[in-house]
Protein backbone atom coordinates (compact mmCIF):
# COMPACT_ATOMS: atom_id res chain seq x y z
CA UNK A 1 0.00 0.00 0.00
CA UNK A 2 1.53 3.29 -1.06
CA UNK A 3 1.56 6.26 1.79
CA UNK A 4 0.64 9.53 1.05
CA UNK A 5 2.72 12.73 0.32
CA UNK A 6 1.85 15.64 1.94
CA UNK A 7 3.48 19.17 2.52
CA UNK A 8 6.74 18.03 1.19
CA UNK A 9 7.78 16.05 -1.77
CA UNK A 10 10.52 14.92 0.29
CA UNK A 11 8.55 13.78 3.98
CA UNK A 12 6.32 10.46 3.92
CA UNK A 13 3.37 11.54 6.09
CA UNK A 14 2.21 7.91 6.79
CA UNK A 15 -2.00 7.77 7.99
CA UNK A 16 -1.55 5.73 11.12
CA UNK A 17 -4.27 3.87 13.05
CA UNK A 18 -3.83 3.03 16.52
CA UNK A 19 -5.77 0.22 17.91
CA UNK A 20 -5.64 0.63 22.26
CA UNK A 21 -6.40 4.23 23.72
CA UNK A 22 -5.76 3.14 27.04
CA UNK A 23 -2.71 4.62 29.80
CA UNK A 24 0.09 4.03 27.35
CA UNK A 25 -1.41 4.99 24.33
CA UNK A 26 -2.61 8.58 25.50
CA UNK A 27 0.36 8.89 27.83
CA UNK A 28 3.16 8.01 25.19
CA UNK A 29 2.11 7.14 21.54
CA UNK A 30 -0.74 9.63 20.59
CA UNK A 31 1.02 12.21 22.18
CA UNK A 32 4.42 11.95 20.23
CA UNK A 33 2.30 10.83 16.76
CA UNK A 34 0.68 13.96 17.57
CA UNK A 35 3.85 15.86 18.02
CA UNK A 36 5.40 13.67 14.83
CA UNK A 37 2.89 15.37 12.60
CA UNK A 38 5.43 15.90 9.69
CA UNK A 39 5.58 11.90 9.57
CA UNK A 40 2.29 10.65 10.36
CA UNK A 41 -0.96 11.33 10.16
CA UNK A 42 -3.41 10.35 13.27
CA UNK A 43 -6.27 9.07 10.57
CA UNK A 44 -8.34 6.61 12.94
CA UNK A 45 -8.39 5.15 16.57
CA UNK A 46 -9.87 2.32 17.11
CA UNK A 47 -10.66 0.70 21.14
CA UNK A 48 -13.40 -1.73 22.71
CA UNK A 49 -15.16 1.47 24.52
CA UNK A 50 -16.88 3.92 22.14
CA UNK A 51 -16.42 6.12 24.75
CA UNK A 52 -12.68 5.89 25.06
CA UNK A 53 -12.31 6.01 21.50
CA UNK A 54 -14.21 8.47 21.09
CA UNK A 55 -12.13 10.80 23.09
CA UNK A 56 -9.00 9.76 21.91
CA UNK A 57 -10.95 10.71 18.39
CA UNK A 58 -11.25 13.82 19.29
CA UNK A 59 -8.42 14.94 21.06
CA UNK A 60 -5.78 13.87 18.62
CA UNK A 61 -8.77 15.24 15.73
CA UNK A 62 -8.29 11.33 14.14
CA UNK A 63 -11.47 11.26 11.48
CA UNK A 64 -11.91 8.07 11.80
CA UNK A 65 -13.35 6.39 15.26
CA UNK A 66 -13.86 2.63 15.64
CA UNK A 67 -14.60 -0.10 18.22
CA UNK A 68 -14.02 -3.29 15.92
CA UNK A 69 -10.27 -3.80 14.70
CA UNK A 70 -11.15 -5.52 11.79
CA UNK A 71 -13.37 -2.17 10.45
CA UNK A 72 -10.44 0.13 10.68
CA UNK A 73 -7.29 -2.27 9.75
CA UNK A 74 -9.65 -2.55 6.18
CA UNK A 75 -9.77 1.06 6.13
CA UNK A 76 -7.78 3.41 4.42
CA UNK A 77 -4.60 3.24 6.26
CA UNK A 78 -0.42 2.96 5.80
CA UNK A 79 0.87 1.39 9.20
CA UNK A 80 -1.24 0.52 12.15
CA UNK A 81 -0.21 0.84 15.82
CA UNK A 82 -1.36 -1.98 18.42
CA UNK A 83 -1.11 -0.81 21.82
CA UNK A 84 -3.95 -3.71 23.37
CA UNK A 85 -3.85 -6.10 26.11
CA UNK A 86 -3.61 -9.38 25.13
CA UNK A 87 -1.63 -11.44 22.14
CA UNK A 88 -1.23 -8.81 19.47
CA UNK A 89 -0.30 -11.58 16.93
CA UNK A 90 -3.95 -12.00 15.83
CA UNK A 91 -4.17 -8.15 14.59
CA UNK A 92 -0.84 -7.86 13.69
CA UNK A 93 -1.41 -10.98 11.13
CA UNK A 94 -4.51 -9.46 9.52
CA UNK A 95 -2.94 -5.94 9.36
CA UNK A 96 0.62 -7.46 7.28
CA UNK A 97 -2.28 -9.18 5.00
CA UNK A 98 -4.01 -6.27 4.12
CA UNK A 99 -0.95 -4.84 3.19
CA UNK A 100 -0.54 -2.64 6.60
CA UNK A 101 2.87 -1.87 8.36
CA UNK A 102 2.61 -2.81 11.58
CA UNK A 103 3.95 -1.55 14.50
CA UNK A 104 3.05 -3.79 17.97
CA UNK A 105 3.63 -3.02 21.62
CA UNK A 106 5.42 -5.42 23.75
CA UNK A 107 5.29 -8.51 23.75
CA UNK A 108 4.60 -9.14 20.31
CA UNK A 109 2.75 -12.12 21.29
CA UNK A 110 2.44 -14.85 23.68
CA UNK A 111 4.58 -17.63 21.94
CA UNK A 112 7.32 -18.16 19.39
CA UNK A 113 4.29 -19.72 17.45
CA UNK A 114 2.62 -16.75 17.06
CA UNK A 115 5.50 -14.72 16.51
CA UNK A 116 6.44 -17.18 13.60
CA UNK A 117 3.16 -16.49 12.08
CA UNK A 118 3.52 -13.09 12.40
CA UNK A 119 6.66 -13.00 10.64
CA UNK A 120 5.63 -14.81 7.60
CA UNK A 121 2.86 -12.23 7.71
CA UNK A 122 4.65 -9.59 7.06
CA UNK A 123 7.35 -11.08 5.01
CA UNK A 124 4.38 -12.48 2.43
CA UNK A 125 2.82 -9.28 2.10
CA UNK A 126 6.47 -7.04 2.32
CA UNK A 127 5.54 -4.61 4.78
CA UNK A 128 7.22 -4.11 8.09
CA UNK A 129 6.93 -5.10 11.35
CA UNK A 130 8.34 -3.57 14.73
CA UNK A 131 7.85 -4.33 18.24
CA UNK A 132 8.02 -1.04 20.55
CA UNK A 133 11.21 -1.14 23.17
CA UNK A 134 11.82 2.41 23.63
CA UNK A 135 14.74 1.50 25.61
CA UNK A 136 16.53 0.34 22.68
CA UNK A 137 16.00 3.64 21.11
CA UNK A 138 16.95 6.26 23.99
CA UNK A 139 20.52 7.78 22.98
CA UNK A 140 21.43 6.70 26.46
CA UNK A 141 21.39 2.93 25.16
CA UNK A 142 23.79 3.87 22.46
CA UNK A 143 26.07 5.65 24.74
CA UNK A 144 26.44 2.86 27.32
CA UNK A 145 26.46 0.29 24.26
CA UNK A 146 29.85 2.53 23.69
CA UNK A 147 30.81 2.81 26.96
CA UNK A 148 30.57 -1.00 27.17
CA UNK A 149 32.54 -1.67 24.06
CA UNK A 150 35.39 0.56 25.81
CA UNK A 151 35.80 -1.41 28.51
CA UNK A 152 38.46 -4.30 28.96
CA UNK A 153 37.19 -7.71 29.33
CA UNK A 154 33.87 -7.11 30.33
CA UNK A 155 32.78 -9.80 33.01
CA UNK A 156 29.37 -9.44 34.09
CA UNK A 157 26.14 -7.17 33.83
CA UNK A 158 24.21 -7.24 36.53
CA UNK A 159 20.71 -6.27 35.76
CA UNK A 160 18.24 -4.91 38.46
CA UNK A 161 14.65 -3.67 38.47
CA UNK A 162 12.54 -2.43 41.00
CA UNK A 163 9.13 -2.14 40.01
CA UNK A 164 6.55 0.39 41.34
CA UNK A 165 3.21 1.43 41.43
CA UNK A 166 2.79 3.34 37.88
CA UNK A 167 -0.22 5.41 38.58
CA UNK A 168 1.32 8.09 40.81
CA UNK A 169 4.04 8.55 37.20
CA UNK A 170 0.85 9.22 35.40
CA UNK A 171 -1.53 11.00 37.38
CA UNK A 172 -0.10 14.45 36.59
CA UNK A 173 -1.33 13.86 32.42
CA UNK A 174 -4.84 14.81 31.36
CA UNK A 175 -5.72 10.99 30.83
CA UNK A 176 -9.30 9.97 30.01
CA UNK A 177 -10.74 7.27 32.57
CA UNK A 178 -11.09 3.35 30.87
CA UNK A 179 -15.00 3.25 29.30
CA UNK A 180 -17.47 1.68 31.07
CA UNK A 181 -19.13 0.55 27.91
CA UNK A 182 -17.96 -2.38 27.14
CA UNK A 183 -20.24 -5.65 27.28
CA UNK A 184 -18.68 -8.01 30.14
CA UNK A 185 -19.56 -11.27 27.68
CA UNK A 186 -16.60 -9.62 25.44
CA UNK A 187 -14.25 -9.19 28.03
CA UNK A 188 -15.09 -12.58 29.15
CA UNK A 189 -14.26 -14.02 25.52
CA UNK A 190 -10.65 -12.07 25.19
CA UNK A 191 -10.08 -13.15 29.06
CA UNK A 192 -10.56 -16.65 27.96
CA UNK A 193 -8.76 -16.33 24.99
CA UNK A 194 -5.10 -15.27 26.07
CA UNK A 195 -5.49 -17.64 28.79
CA UNK A 196 -5.78 -20.68 26.10
CA UNK A 197 -2.46 -18.92 24.19
CA UNK A 198 -0.49 -18.48 27.65
CA UNK A 199 -1.49 -22.11 28.79
CA UNK A 200 -0.84 -23.00 25.29
CA UNK A 201 2.93 -21.43 24.94
CA UNK A 202 4.06 -23.06 28.49
CA UNK A 203 2.44 -26.31 28.00
CA UNK A 204 0.86 -26.06 31.38
CA UNK A 205 -2.21 -24.48 33.25
CA UNK A 206 -0.18 -23.98 36.55
CA UNK A 207 -1.42 -20.88 37.80
CA UNK A 208 1.79 -19.79 39.09
CA UNK A 209 3.46 -20.34 36.45
CA UNK A 210 0.58 -18.89 33.92
CA UNK A 211 0.39 -15.67 36.26
CA UNK A 212 4.29 -15.40 36.46
CA UNK A 213 4.75 -15.47 32.28
CA UNK A 214 2.14 -13.32 31.59
CA UNK A 215 2.29 -10.70 34.39
CA UNK A 216 6.33 -10.66 34.78
CA UNK A 217 7.72 -11.96 31.97
CA UNK A 218 5.74 -11.15 28.57
CA UNK A 219 4.47 -7.66 30.91
CA UNK A 220 8.05 -6.42 32.36
CA UNK A 221 10.80 -8.43 32.26
CA UNK A 222 10.94 -8.35 28.42
CA UNK A 223 12.47 -4.72 28.19
CA UNK A 224 15.10 -6.16 30.18
CA UNK A 225 15.72 -9.26 27.50
CA UNK A 226 15.85 -7.40 24.84
CA UNK A 227 18.08 -4.56 26.21
CA UNK A 228 20.67 -7.44 27.70
CA UNK A 229 20.37 -8.55 23.78
CA UNK A 230 21.04 -5.22 22.80
CA UNK A 231 24.35 -4.58 24.44
CA UNK A 232 25.71 -8.52 24.11
CA UNK A 233 24.02 -10.53 21.68
CA UNK A 234 22.26 -13.98 21.84
CA UNK A 235 23.19 -16.05 24.99
CA UNK A 236 24.56 -19.23 24.79
CA UNK A 237 22.65 -20.96 27.75
CA UNK A 238 19.88 -19.96 30.04
CA UNK A 239 21.66 -21.21 33.45
CA UNK A 240 19.36 -20.73 36.17
CA UNK A 241 15.74 -18.93 37.11
CA UNK A 242 14.30 -18.81 40.48
CA UNK A 243 10.90 -17.39 40.44
CA UNK A 244 9.09 -16.33 43.27
CA UNK A 245 5.28 -14.37 43.58
CA UNK A 246 7.03 -10.79 43.91
CA UNK A 247 10.79 -11.71 42.36
CA UNK A 248 12.76 -13.53 39.84
CA UNK A 249 16.67 -13.88 39.28
CA UNK A 250 18.00 -15.66 36.18
CA UNK A 251 21.56 -16.02 34.93
CA UNK A 252 22.75 -16.07 31.37
CA UNK A 253 25.76 -16.84 29.84
CA UNK A 254 27.35 -14.67 26.62
CA UNK A 255 30.46 -16.22 26.40
CA UNK A 256 32.84 -15.13 28.51
CA UNK A 257 30.06 -12.65 30.24
CA UNK A 258 27.87 -13.72 32.54
CA UNK A 259 24.53 -11.58 32.59
CA UNK A 260 22.39 -11.97 36.33
CA UNK A 261 18.79 -10.27 36.18
CA UNK A 262 17.02 -9.50 39.68
CA UNK A 263 13.31 -8.12 39.66
CA UNK A 264 11.73 -7.28 42.37
CA UNK A 265 8.10 -5.92 42.81
CA UNK A 266 7.86 -3.32 45.56
CA UNK A 267 4.00 -2.24 45.67
CA UNK A 268 4.23 -0.02 49.01
CA UNK A 269 6.94 2.05 47.75
CA UNK A 270 6.66 4.52 44.53
CA UNK A 271 10.30 4.40 43.31
CA UNK A 272 10.90 2.63 39.70
CA UNK A 273 14.05 1.98 38.79
CA UNK A 274 15.88 -0.09 36.29
CA UNK A 275 19.72 -0.49 36.30
CA UNK A 276 22.09 -2.17 33.48
CA UNK A 277 26.08 -2.55 35.01
CA UNK A 278 28.85 -3.90 33.00
CA UNK A 279 31.79 -4.60 35.37
CA UNK A 280 35.08 -4.96 33.46
CA UNK A 281 38.72 -5.69 34.58
CA UNK A 282 39.62 -1.97 34.56
CA UNK A 283 35.76 -0.03 34.96
CA UNK A 284 32.33 -0.34 35.44
CA UNK A 285 29.35 1.32 33.47
CA UNK A 286 25.95 1.74 34.87
CA UNK A 287 22.68 3.06 33.01
CA UNK A 288 19.69 3.66 34.96
CA UNK A 289 16.31 4.43 33.67
CA UNK A 290 13.32 6.41 35.12
CA UNK A 291 9.81 5.13 35.19
CA UNK A 292 8.44 4.55 31.63
CA UNK A 293 5.49 6.41 31.60
CA UNK A 294 7.45 9.75 32.50
CA UNK A 295 7.91 11.47 29.06
CA UNK A 296 11.19 12.85 28.99
CA UNK A 297 12.97 11.77 31.96
CA UNK A 298 16.70 11.61 31.28
CA UNK A 299 18.35 7.95 31.68
CA UNK A 300 21.43 8.27 33.40
CA UNK A 301 25.13 6.78 32.28
CA UNK A 302 27.52 6.60 35.01
CA UNK A 303 31.12 5.70 34.33
CA UNK A 304 34.15 4.41 36.46
CA UNK A 305 37.59 3.86 36.24
CA UNK A 306 41.13 4.44 37.14
CA UNK A 307 44.41 3.09 37.38
CA UNK A 308 45.03 -0.46 39.31
CA UNK A 309 48.05 1.12 40.77
CA UNK A 310 47.21 3.70 43.20
CA UNK A 311 43.29 4.97 44.52
CA UNK A 312 43.25 7.96 41.87
CA UNK A 313 40.16 6.47 40.47
CA UNK A 314 37.02 8.66 38.52
CA UNK A 315 32.90 8.62 38.46
CA UNK A 316 31.37 10.56 35.70
CA UNK A 317 27.74 10.96 35.31
CA UNK A 318 26.05 11.80 32.25
CA UNK A 319 22.92 13.02 30.83
CA UNK A 320 23.00 12.07 27.17
CA UNK A 321 19.24 13.29 26.12
CA UNK A 322 16.31 14.74 27.36
CA UNK A 323 14.60 13.02 24.15
CA UNK A 324 11.76 10.46 24.84
CA UNK A 325 12.60 6.88 23.80
CA UNK A 326 8.74 6.55 22.75
CA UNK A 327 9.20 9.53 19.97
CA UNK A 328 12.57 7.91 18.66
CA UNK A 329 11.28 4.62 17.82
CA UNK A 330 8.41 6.23 16.04
CA UNK A 331 10.78 8.16 14.27
CA UNK A 332 12.54 4.86 13.56
CA UNK A 333 8.98 3.19 12.51
CA UNK A 334 8.75 5.45 9.86
CA UNK A 335 11.79 5.28 8.30
CA UNK A 336 12.03 1.73 8.33
CA UNK A 337 8.59 1.79 6.61
CA UNK A 338 9.44 4.32 3.89
CA UNK A 339 13.46 3.67 3.75
CA UNK A 340 12.55 -0.50 3.75
CA UNK A 341 15.12 -1.25 5.99
CA UNK A 342 14.51 -3.70 8.99
CA UNK A 343 14.53 -2.23 12.53
CA UNK A 344 16.53 -2.68 15.66
CA UNK A 345 13.65 -4.26 16.65
CA UNK A 346 12.02 -5.98 14.05
CA UNK A 347 9.76 -8.93 14.24
CA UNK A 348 12.43 -11.82 14.68
CA UNK A 349 14.46 -9.37 17.51
CA UNK A 350 10.83 -9.57 19.47
CA UNK A 351 10.54 -12.99 18.64
CA UNK A 352 14.20 -13.95 20.61
CA UNK A 353 12.67 -12.30 23.43
CA UNK A 354 9.64 -14.42 23.43
CA UNK A 355 11.61 -17.53 23.37
CA UNK A 356 13.56 -16.57 26.21
CA UNK A 357 10.83 -16.21 28.29
CA UNK A 358 9.31 -19.03 27.69
CA UNK A 359 13.14 -20.73 28.48
CA UNK A 360 12.61 -18.99 32.05
CA UNK A 361 9.47 -21.31 32.62
CA UNK A 362 11.18 -24.53 30.95
CA UNK A 363 14.09 -23.77 33.38
CA UNK A 364 12.19 -22.90 36.36
CA UNK A 365 9.72 -26.37 35.90
CA UNK A 366 12.50 -28.10 35.38
CA UNK A 367 15.67 -27.30 36.96
CA UNK A 368 18.04 -27.93 34.03
CA UNK A 369 19.44 -25.21 32.18
CA UNK A 370 18.83 -24.17 28.66
CA UNK A 371 20.91 -23.85 25.81
CA UNK A 372 20.66 -21.17 23.40
CA UNK A 373 17.60 -19.75 24.78
CA UNK A 374 16.46 -17.21 22.30
CA UNK A 375 16.24 -19.64 19.18
CA UNK A 376 12.72 -19.48 18.04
Amino acid sequence: MCATTEKSSTTVRLRAGVIGTGVIGQVMHLHFLRELADLYDITAVCDLSAQSAAAAARDYGAPGMFTDWREMVASDLDAVLILTSGSHAPIAIEAARSGRHVFTEKPMCFSTAEAREMIHAARAADVTLMVGYPKRYDPAFARFREAVAELSEPRLLRVTTTESPFQPYVSHYPLHPPGNDVNESVLAALRADARARLVAAIGTDDEFLVNQYQNVLLDTLVHEINTIRGVLGEPDRLDYVELRPSSLTAVMSFGSVAAVIHWVDVPGMTRYSMEFAMMAADGRAVLTFPSPYLRNAATELMIEGGPAGDVSSFKRTEITSFESGFKAELVAFHAAVTGGETPPTGGVDGARDIAVCQAIIRCMATHVPVERPSEY
